[in-house]
């Protein structure tokens, strides 16, 4: 392949190293005849962290890209890859050209295809120096993890895995990596970012119904699982064009940026593990870009997501007087028949982001008010974070907060959301205890619960993959 984008043309220097020693990898020697310098290691790892690879491939509790992380996908889950260098359960017997091609076209040494949770149609942009230096962090800068992790066995048909070639036919392929011209480098080096390394157009970007990507709504917003992707496109209404690009890199350093927005999910992740290590310069790049990104309106939005201000109505004294065993820290008496919104809000939520919704001073505790997941059209992310909490750890920081799946039923969670939303968020967002029940169980209905329709969409692909085989091949002649 030909060399695309150079990524960190001039940050192959002691931050790279300084950051690798930091996650405490081990390094090439540099003495070595056989092995990488330790300078190409490291910056192997900042390329790894850019591309956010241990999120995917380190499951819970487990060992570095040991694999193993359940991913739930509309089909089944999937479990990711070892991609550490063990030579029996992991990627130590491949080639360069065979970790490229596994990277950039989701095909495995042993030319078993990989399901597209593996973000290759982004990947395939990345250039031919990266490739190397990622080879040889993956070989030379992570520990084997000699264990294999639980095989992914998804129903018929989706378990046939050559029908891969069909869906790659019709939707990968398209990622080029390659500088614009007339753009500045600072927004080339975002566009390599975002759309290529960083692949954060696989959850911004709405899907269709055979989960390709819709092109034409990049980074407009979309599912990943029972979480909700939001808009990053420009428009200053549904996207971030109403942030700053200060604020845009504050967000990806440390995960919140008061007034706008706090990471939770997958996000939180992503900055966890990814973004908050990455330069100023790469972190300035990317808010280039995205602030410049085509924009995408959603016609039923009115104002920004982060511009509500909330009722400014406070409950407490009120149900203080009627429930007077429920305490800010310490339930009493009654708590497990509380009902209403403004009761399990007073039980469960004032002590930290207080009766008015302000949060703390030093935004330990977020505000409620102006803040981006309460001021969209669903209310999916608050419920997601009611079930399951948070954890972030940036810039030396811990900020957590528990989740109360096991302590809230479905009607109390729903109830609670509602009450959070009309208060402090969109007033016209009602949440359905319903709505709650899936949200636990992963989102939408799995595809895989209608076999005939899984029957539907393998033969669509076929048929759909053989015209645009049959119309390349009509052209290349």
């Amino acid at each position: 392949m030909t060399t695309k984008v150079s990524f960190l043309k001039t940050l192959v220097s002691s931050a790279c190293v300084a950051m690798a020693c930091q996650a405490g990898v081990v390094h090439a020697v540099a003495s070595a005849t056989d092995s990488p310098s330790a300078e190409l290691v490291a910056r192997g790892q900042y390329l790894a962290a850019a591309g956010d690879c241990a999120a995917c491939h380190t499951a819970p509790g487990g060992k570095l890209m040991g694999g193993g992380l359940a991913v739930e996908s509309p089909f089944g889950t999937i479990y990711s890859s070892n991609i550490s260098p063990s030579k029996s359960d992991g990627i130590g017997s491949y080639s360069e050209a065979e970790f490229a091609r596994a990277l950039r076209e989701g095909v495995r040494a042993d030319g078993t295809h990989l399901y597209p949770a593996m973000p290759y149609t982004s990947y395939a942009g990345i250039s031919d120096e990266d490739v190397k230096a990622l080879y040889a962090y993956f070989m030379h800068g992570v520990q084997p993890v000699d264990a294999a992790p639980p095989a992914t066995h998804l129903a018929f048909p989706f378990n046939q895995r050559w029908l891969m070639g069909g869906w790659n036919l019709l939707f990968a392929g398209d990622a080029s990596g390659a500088p614009v011209s007339g753009k500045s480098e600072a927004w080339n080096r975002g566009q390599y970012l975002v759309q290529t390394l960083g692949h954060c157009d696989a959850c911004h970007t709405p899907r269709n119904f055979a989960m390709g990507e819709k092109r034409s709504l990049g980074l407009s917003g979309g599912s990943v699982g029972a979480w909700r992707a939001p808009n990053i496109t420009s428009d200053p209404v549904s996207g971030i064009g109403g942030w700053s690009h200060e604020e845009l890199v504050q967000y990806l350093r440390t995960g919140a940026v008061a007034g706008k927005a706090q990471a939770a999910g997958d996000m939180a992740e992503v900055v966890g593990r990814s973004t908050q290590y990455l330069s100023d310069t790469d972190l300035m790049a990317i808010a280039t870009y995205l602030k410049d990104a085509q924009a995408v309106r959603n016609p039923d939005d009115k104002v920004p997501a982060y511009s509500y201000e909330g009722s400014g109505q406070d409950y407490e004294p009120a149900l203080r007087a009627q429930n007077p065993g429920i305490g800010f820290n310490s339930p009493g008496p009654g708590y497990v028949s509380l009902t209403s919104g403004a009761q399990l809000y007073s039980a469960n939520c004032a002590s930290c982001h207080q009766s008015h919704g302000d949060g703390t001073a030093d935004h330990a505790f977020p505000a409620l008010t102006h803040n981006s997941v309460l001021g969209h059209d669903n209310a999916d992310n608050l419920v997601m974070v009611m079930l399951g909490g948070l954890h972030i750890e940036t810039q030396g920081s811990e900020r957590q907060m528990p989740g109360f799946a096991d302590d809230l039923n479905d009607e109390q969670i729903a109830a609670l959301a509602t009450f959070v939303m009309k208060q402090y968020g969109n007033p016209d967002v009602t949440v359905s205890a319903e709505r709650v029940a899936q949200l636990r169980k992963g989102g939408a209905i799995p595809v895989t619960d209608a076999w005939p329709v899984g029957v539907g969409f393998a033969v669509s692909l076929l048929v759909l993959a053989a015209i645009v085989w049959g119309v390349r091949r009509k052209r290349a002649r």
